[in-house]
């Protein structure tokens, strides 16, 4: 195994063996776009992480996985995050692997799984990984998406205001101011999402006001502040709003995740 410190380089691609584990604490690091040739899964225990894909961009709350398949540009970009674990698997297994992004709950067994490997030494025998690793392979391909991502239009209308999405000032604001930004009418804009992205624009505000959220109580906001800052009329609005789309309310998702 690895346990790395942020100015450390590793490379997976460097490593054999069924699967090569890293542990490490990041807090404030961002990855840059990059690429490997291994299927990747990564998690944390504590913080938060907002993976970055072409068009598309996932939060990653504690204790929930994400699935990264070989060869996909990516960056992950992290607050806070403590208990950081990744895993490598080698192109060999690429065939029973998932071929596609998803993010997903960990169960107490994968959790288990994941954090011995984690700590594997990197010339572990195969022979000695295998039954771990088939086991894994099991549940990964069970795992259902929970679908903490949101996808990205590359209208050049929206570009400059795209732009700034990855800045904790970003807005999402109404239809009816983002028509004045970007300067064209809210039924354009309504179809350009709906093009683009598979919804309409309100649909996507909402979901991107949701995995805001979620990394706001990822950084110990107070859901006063987290209401005022996505701008809901009030804090039992938002307490809605989150239970609505999460299935618990604010409170009970930091307690969850602590």
């Amino acid at each position: 195994m690895a346990y790395i410190k942020m100015e450390d380089q590793f490379c997976a691609d460097d490593y054999h063996g069924l699967v090569i584990g890293l542990a490490a604490d990041l807090a404030e690091h961002d990855s840059g776009y990059h690429t490997h040739n291994k299927d990747q899964l990564l998690f944390s225990h504590h913080g938060c992480m907002v993976i970055s894909l072409d068009g598309v961009k996932c939060v990653l709350p504690p204790m929930r996985a994400a699935w990264i398949p070989a060869g996909v540009e990516h960056k992950a970009q992290t607050s806070n995050v403590t208990q950081y674990r990744s895993l490598y698997f080698d192109q060999d297994l690429q065939s029973q692997l998932p071929r596609e992004l998803k993010i997903f709950d960990i169960n107490p067994l994968m959790s288990a799984l994941m954090e011995r490997m984690s700590f594997w030494e990197f010339d572990k025998p195969n022979n000695e990984q295998v039954n771990s690793v088939n086991l894994l392979i099991e549940e990964l391909n069970f795992a259902q998406d929970s679908h903490l991502n949101l996808p990205i239009p590359a209208d050049p209308r929206l570009s400059s205001w795209l732009a700034e999405i990855d800045d904790e000032a970003f807005v999402a604001p109404s239809l009816a101011e983002l028509s004045l930004i970007v300067g064209a009418s809210a039924k354009t804009i309504t179809r350009i999402f709906n093009k683009e992205v598979g919804m309409p624009y309100q649909s996507w505000r909402q979901q991107w006001r949701l995995l805001a959220a979620i990394e706001l109580l990822s950084l110990n906001w107070r859901v006063t502040d987290i209401a005022h800052r996505l701008d809901f009329s009030s804090d039992s609005a938002f307490i809605r709003f989150f239970h609505d789309k999460a299935g618990v309310t604010p409170s009970n998702f930091i307690t969850e995740y602590k």
